[in-house]
């Protein structure tokens, strides 16, 4: 005989347990506490078990009764409705541990464990922010391409196209770590190439013509600002780095009297160790310059704090104090002027100018045989590139007149 709703809205406990049998192995327990919860009893492997439903009135009869058929169902395919409910509850307790966000902070420590740049780290934590709100807390093998597209949307449309597709390659690097660690199937970010518009590549501000890097060299030399920033601007053309690593720069990581700075592998881009060669004329303007900050740690501290380095405006703001627009020149273009210039002259190697230029050849098997430094070489192309600075910054060639 079934139950209904009445009768088990009646049901008074007792001193034991009572059970009633709604048919099919289905039961209500009462407990002497008043309690009411469901049970299933039935047969797996020659084997008497009981299956837990639920508690009345959460689960109602009609739902006691559903389970009820599921389980039967279950029972029908082979499967222990017992074991195949324990497994549910752990893929559901696996699915709440692995979601984006968590393996996104287990991506960040492994970054910060590999000691990657800071940039990179910062860049990676800011990429995350935009992602969280939308799919953060979302189990990360739930998470659709059109999710996705969804969070990029907006950026794109608000003109940060380049941002977007950055956007998409950092939530890629998530996916692929969870493949990696069993905890995805796949990277639905591959599916969404070409869904976004591209960027428009602009190269960086440079002037590459000997006459008018001349001109910039002579407004440098003529600077009226802070001793640093004319000292960056002129260091920055002598040395060829990257504007951040000139910032960075510390007075431990120089060897004036051998002429080289040995920069970390930790601040640069490529995180490779880098070594420059000091022409004579960036000796004399480190030693001057030692005389200003070298008591501190940076050869260019902040004007805010000794403890912190120059700012990333300060050479472009120095550019566009000299009548330098952002579409003629700026700080990450003087690599630019000097590559096209040393490799117009003909006389030095491609490669070491690469190289000296830090930059890393996107061939693997390229770069596993191209394992020389080219320091000799290096170390006459930048006295020679100082020199060929000094007579830009003349205007030309000086020949002297004899009586």
């Amino acid at each position: 005989m079934t139950l209904t709703d009445l009768e088990i809205r009646r049901a008074k406990p007792g001193d034991r347990l009572a059970k009633l049998s709604d048919g099919g192995g289905l039961q209500l327990w009462i407990t002497p506490d008043g309690a009411k919860r469901w049970r299933l009893a039935y047969r797996f492997s020659g084997a008497q078990k009981t299956l837990a439903i639920g508690v009345y009135p959460a689960i109602g009869l009609r739902e006691a009764r559903a389970a009820r058929d599921k389980a039967k169902k279950q029972l029908a395919e082979g499967q222990d409705p017992g074991q195949a409910k324990k497994l549910a509850k752990l893929a559901q307790a696996t699915s709440a541990a692995n979601t984006f966000d968590a393996i996104a902070a287990e991506l960040l420590e492994k970054k910060r464990r590999e000691d990657k740049a800071d940039r990179t780290i910062i860049k990676f934590e800011w990429f995350m922010t935009l992602a969280r709100p939308a799919i953060g807390a979302r189990p990360i093998r739930e998470i659709t391409a059109p999710e996705i597209l969804a969070v990029l949307r907006p950026i794109e449309a608000s003109g940060r196209i380049e941002t977007a597709k950055k956007l998409r390659g950092a939530i890629g690097q998530v996916f692929r770590f969870a493949v990696a660690t069993g905890r995805a199937d796949g990277d639905p970010t591959g599916a969404l190439k070409g869904a976004l518009a591209s960027p428009i590549v602009r190269h960086r501000a440079a002037i590459t013509d000997p006459k008018g890097f001349g001109g910039l060299l002579r407004a440098i030399a003529d600077y009226q600002g802070a001793v640093e920033t004319r000292a960056a601007l002129e260091l920055i053309v002598l040395t060829l780095v990257r504007p951040g690593e000139l910032r960075a720069a510390e007075w431990a990581e120089f060897d004036l009297d051998a002429g080289v700075w040995s920069i970390p592998a930790g601040k640069m881009k490529m995180r490779r160790a880098h070594r420059v060669p000091l022409a004579p004329r960036a000796v004399v303007l480190l030693r001057e310059l030692q005389q200003v900050t070298g008591a501190g740690k940076f050869l260019f501290p902040s004007v805010r704090s000794a403890s912190r380095c120059m700012s990333e405006n300060t050479i472009n703001g120095a550019l566009r104090r000299l009548g330098f627009k952002s579409d003629e020149m700026c700080s990450h273009g003087f690599r630019a002027s000097a590559s096209s210039l040393l490799n117009e002259s003909g006389l030095w190697n491609a490669d070491a100018i690469e190289r000296q230029l830090a930059h890393v050849d996107i061939d693997s098997v390229r770069r596993a045989y191209a394992r020389a430094d080219y320091w000799e070489e290096r170390v006459r192309m930048m006295a020679w590139w100082a020199d060929k600075c000094a007579e830009m910054k003349r205007g030309g060639v000086v020949v002297p007149l004899h009586a």
